[in-house]
């Protein structure tokens, strides 16, 4: 399982896109909660905060 974990520069490389900080907030917030409930490595948003 821990092979399919997303890098910490992915994570990092998401959370610089251009939109404002309240949408991106929402966001990370989401997609790990999706991430939590389905107990997945990843959301399904690729590129997008928190996936």
């Amino acid at each position: 399982m821990a092979g399919n974990r997303p890098s910490i520069r992915a994570v990092f490389t998401n959370l610089q896109a251009p939109m404002p900080l309240r949408h991106k907030a929402w966001l990370l917030i989401r997609n790990n909660w999706i991430k939590i409930r389905t107990g997945s490595t990843c959301c399904g948003h690729y590129g997008e905060p928190g996936c």
